[in-house]
């Protein structure tokens, strides 16, 4: 008899031989069930009450011996129903813990002006239509003219609409160098942080443009929702081209 399925099913090499021997047997005290499964005492005698648990096997007590007797196998299937429904009660809170799970920030760190560039790009396949940064800081020319170009023209590309507020010390800069399919803001004059913020979607790019630059990638919804939030508020208040 091939007894895989019982295995699929969560019964144990010793349950599976237990039962199948009582179910030869018929109505069995110990000694018997012990012969023909091959499996030793004690282990016969844990198994067997581990089968009554499960309602695979009861008993009756003859004097000083126990009588077993495997029930119904039509009892597995009825098991198989108790569980799923068991399950299916446990499943909303496993889902629940799988959203949760979902939720939680996932960062990564980038250094150097390669570091940023990848993370930059990121920042470009995040999905959504808005561009939003604030706090870009003429440090950032770093990068070169060319490269920061090209990446406003990839995401013009895409469709994507940038609202940028730029440190006061860029706004000559920007004179000569405007992007497609993006608005511009200014920071007051003698306010210059060398922390740029960038949000897509539900990313975040933070970079701070030391000499080595480094950058932060957040992906967070929530917490993206409140820089977004914050940034609408600077935009109001910073001042136009």
């Amino acid at each position: 008899m091939d007894t895989r399925i019982l295995e699929d099913l969560g019964f144990s090499n010793a349950e599976i031989r237990t039962y199948l021997a009582l179910l030869e047997l018929g109505e069995s005290t110990a000694g018997p069930i012990i012969e023909k499964s091959g499996l030793q005492s004690s282990v016969v005698h844990m198994t067997l009450n581990k089968l009554i648990a499960k309602g695979f096997v009861s008993f009756i007590k003859e004097g000083r011996r126990n009588q077993y007797q495997a029930t119904d196998p039509g009892r597995i299937s009825q098991y198989i129903d108790e569980k799923k429904e068991q399950f299916e009660q446990l499943l909303p809170e496993l889902r629940l813990k799988q959203e949760m799970a979902k939720e939680r920030s996932e960062v990564s760190a980038f250094k150097g002006i390669k570091g940023i560039r990848e993370l930059l790009y990121a920042l470009l396949d995040a999905g959504g239509k808005e561009h939003h940064t604030f706090g870009s800081a003429k440090e950032s020319l770093m990068m070169g003219d060319t490269f920061w170009k090209s990446y406003h023209k990839k995401r013009a590309g895409r469709g994507i609409t940038a609202k940028l507020i730029f440190n006061e010390s860029l706004r000559d800069w920007c004179d000569v160098n405007l992007y497609s399919k993006a608005s511009y803001k200014f920071t007051r004059a003698g306010f210059e942080p060398l922390t740029e913020t960038i949000i897509r979607d539900d990313t975040i790019g933070i970079i701070i443009w030391t000499e080595t630059p480094v950058g932060i990638l957040i992906r967070n919804k929530v917490a993206a929702s409140s820089y977004d939030s914050f940034f609408k508020v600077l935009w109001t208040s910073a001042q136009k081209k």
